[in-house]
């Protein structure tokens, strides 16, 4: 058994890699906050949250939601950057137009960045989690500020006015949200019929990539568009680039599934198996080595 000693008294210190969670908290543990630090501490990285909204729900569905007042929502995003700060960002539930304002706010203030933005506006439940006025305050202020946006195909329906029904339209979706304002869209279909899921990446900057994976058929999704995301900002503070982030919690996702696909948690639609294969937290060094 080893122990890591402590640093001599004066000598600089590693870190750990940090991302930051501004979303809702799920009462049921499957999504959200709780989804989301679950994931980080799975890849090795440190988490912080600041919570939009309280929900209370479990795996049959959402019974009531209570916002945070932006006022501290705010003081909480301030409180962890002025201190912990981040490598990354993960921006999921923001209930209402004036929540979405306090991100763009803080976003601005802080220069954060990378930020991976999932528009969570339908629960896996159908229970809508956002009111119609923050849509389009969401087009408006967070797609152009962030590096990323992840929609599954009901969330991109709402944000272009149209249906996405095949494989075949996603690459015209993705554009369509590009157009928006999105510097990049990773588009889920896993919506679609089929026993493949495919999703489709892409950039202003020319990025194109599909992933493409068998489906595992499970009752046991709560939380996987969280997890998703969560997955891609964990991986950017690691230090990957967009296409390898992306992959990598591709197949983060994949594996929660698959161990989680033989569990029972709750009469409902239950959580990934985020702790299938957790790893060390990672550290890194003064100077940015990782």
């Amino acid at each position: 058994m080893t122990t890591d000693l402590p640093e001599p008294a004066g000598a600089a210190m590693a870190r750990y890699a940090r991302v930051l969670t501004i979303a809702g908290s799920d009462s049921g543990g499957g999504a959200g906050i709780q989804a989301d630090l679950k994931t980080f501490v799975a890849l090795g990285c440190f988490g912080t949250s600041a919570i939009t909204a309280i929900t209370a729900q479990n795996t049959c569905g959402v019974r009531a939601i209570h916002a945070v007042p932006v006022a501290v929502l705010a003081a909480q995003i301030d409180a962890v950057l002025e201190d912990i700060g981040t490598d990354a960002v993960k921006i999921g539930m923001l209930h209402a137009a004036e929540t979405v304002r306090c991100v763009a706010a803080a976003i601005d203030r802080h220069v954060l960045a990378p930020v991976v933005l999932d528009p969570v506006m339908i629960a896996t439940s159908g229970d809508a989690l956002i009111d119609r006025d923050a849509v389009q305050v969401i087009v408006q202020q967070l797609l152009p500020r962030a590096t990323l946006i992840t929609p599954n195909l009901d969330e991109a329906a709402l944000l272009l006015g149209r249906a996405i029904v095949s494989v075949d339209e996603l690459d015209a979706a993705a554009d369509g949200l590009l157009a928006l304002g999105a510097q990049a869209v990773l588009l889920k279909g896993g919506h679609l019929p089929g026993e493949q899921v495919v999703d489709v990446l892409k950039s202003r900057e020319g990025l194109h990539r599909r992933f493409t994976a068998a489906r595992i058929h499970s009752r046991n999704l709560h939380g996987t568009g969280c997890t998703l995301a969560s997955a891609v900002a964990a991986h950017l503070a690691l230090g990957l680039g967009l296409a390898d982030a992306v992959g990598a919690a591709h197949a983060f996702v994949q594996q929660a599934l698959r161990h989680g696909a033989d569990v029972q948690t709750g009469a409902g639609n239950g959580p990934l198996n985020h702790g299938h294969a957790p790893r060390a937290m990672h550290k890194i060094r003064p100077g940015g080595l990782r």
